[in-house]
């Protein structure tokens, strides 16, 4: 669940990729970094932490150059170190580049091995650094046929952006299993802007143009934008979870309006499991939009009965004598003057292991709550994602091995309501089709319209459109961690 971000053409490139990656930190928390161009070379920093810690004034002011990539991390191949925050810059016979990556490559540990086999050494732990490689022994000219050789030989998901001190690619792998979209700055440069998510266009004074298509690759340069498509046709895959968890709500993934496609889902949550009560509440955030569609659907009143704490940081100290739900407590906290005496709804977008479920559950009776009945804006979650999520094994995936009645048991809720895959997408369609979506300016449409076969649900389904020799492993490389 990375976030990329690239600019061609502007005079304070690194400027506006630095607040480019402000309106996609959502997409990621552990590092940042940002690598410009300025014609003759590639200038780079990174570091561990959020964005706003990572780069100071005076670091900005260093990476001059009219073109840039960043990127915020959130690692699933890889551990949480230094050497594999993003963008990876090198060195090679043909000069510099840098990539930056969403996603994860199904057979990269069968090629990592090919590649150590012949020579290469590989210096971070990160399946984007199999993509390096493999440009860097490819036999084509141009540095855009390098990238489309390399990118033929990986499996999987990427949203990828490649800088040189010349040009700036930019491509979705076919599945279109991660978003990638294309802007245009509003000012005199005119620059091409590409993100993970369009959101961050209005920050910097761009205006959405479209997303890329599946398979499509953009190559920007001084002469301008040209497209091309060169891997075969596939059938399209785009991760339905966007929809319900990963996007900012004021997003717009492939022409659909992730809040409104939210709300939908609450929407068909409670005509799924609609329940007597008298308040329904949200896990703040990403519950929050579905919640408005339930209470709405259900006639039941909507309230904040859970409020969040937005200043918990990377770390913090836990008193010695343990406090019951402490890693909760921290984030959450419950407004006992709306839960106390009432049967209470709360809607989440997600179970994974149920463990926080159960807290909040009991939080939530603890304030008072006569009665507490979980609602859920998705399927169960019974098979884990290779994708560019960081799910734990399916052992660890409560739903893969209990019923729905004994979640709710060990969750000790009243009731618990998963929505059904059929009704999920159903939602998310319906919502790309409303006139209120058409008309909320995020925007022209997917230019070839989703449909009930469009999207990855392989966490809920266990269906994998993209198939995999084996598990993407984690390699713990600590040597030259500092």
């Amino acid at each position: 669940m990375c976030g990329v971000f690239g600019i061609f053409g502007h005079p304070e490139a690194a400027n506006i990729t630095y607040l480019g990656l402000h309106a996609l930190q959502h997409r990621g928390q552990e590092s940042a970094g940002i690598v410009t161009a300025d014609g003759e070379q590639l200038l780079l920093h990174r570091g561990m932490g959020h964005v706003i810690d990572v780069f100071t004034p005076d670091q900005l002011a260093k990476l001059a150059g009219h073109a840039s990539i960043g990127h915020v991390r959130y690692s699933t191949a890889g551990g949480s170190f230094v050497k594999n925050a993003q963008p990876i810059a090198v060195d090679y016979a043909r000069g510099s580049m840098a990539f930056a990556h969403n996603g994860n490559l199904t057979n990269a540990e069968a090629l990592r091995e090919r590649l150590e086999a012949r020579g290469s050494i590989f210096q971070t732990g990160t399946d984007t650094e199999v993509i390096v490689h493999l440009v860097a022994i490819s036999t084509q000219r141009a540095v855009e046929d390098r990238v489309a050789d390399a990118l033929g030989y990986v499996k999987g998901a990427y949203s990828l952006v490649c800088l040189t001190d010349k040009v700036l690619i930019a491509v979705r792998d076919p599945h279109a299993i991660r978003p990638l979209c294309l802007g245009r700055m509003l000012d005199a440069s005119h620059a091409h802007v590409v993100s993970s998510e369009p959101g961050s266009f209005d920050l910097i004074g761009a205006e959405f143009v479209r997303d890329l298509e599946p398979g499509e690759m953009l190559i920007i340069d001084e002469r301008g934008m040209r497209a091309i498509h060169p891997f075969p046709h596939v059938p399209r895959s785009s991760c339905i979870f966007e929809y319900v968890y990963f996007a900012r709500p004021d997003s717009h993934i492939d022409g659909i309006s992730v809040y409104l496609a939210r709300k939908n889902v609450g929407r068909a949550l409670a005509k799924e499991h609609g329940i007597a009560a008298d308040v329904v509440i949200p896990v703040p955030d990403s519950g929050v939009a579905a919640t408005i569609g339930y209470a709405e659907a259900a006639g039941i009143p909507f309230e904040m009965g859970l409020v969040r704490s937005h200043y918990v940081g990377r770390t913090f100290i836990e008193p010695q004598q343990t406090i019951r739900h402490f890693g909760v407590k921290l984030k959450l906290n419950p407004v006992n003057a709306v839960l106390r005496g009432r049967r209470v709804v709360i809607v989440d977008d997600s179970i994974v292991r149920g463990t926080t479920s159960r807290k909040i559950v009991k939080m939530v009776r603890d304030a008072g709550a006569k009665e507490v009945h979980l609602r859920i804006a998705s399927p169960p979650t019974a098979w884990p994602c290779y994708y560019g999520i960081d799910t734990p094994t399916r052992r660890e995936l409560i739903a893969s091995s209990h019923t729905t009645d004994e979640i709710n048991q060990y969750i000790t809720s009243d009731s618990v309501g998963y929505l059904s895959l059929s009704s999920l997408i159903n939602a998310v369609i319906e919502t790309q089709n409303t006139h209120a979506n058409r008309a909320s300016g995020g925007g022209s449409a997917a230019r070839d319209p989703l449909d009930t076969g469009s999207f990855c649900h392989a966490c809920w389904s266990g269906e994998y459109p993209v198939a995999f020799s084996h598990p993407p492993r984690q390699r713990q490389m600590r040597l030259l961690d500092t």
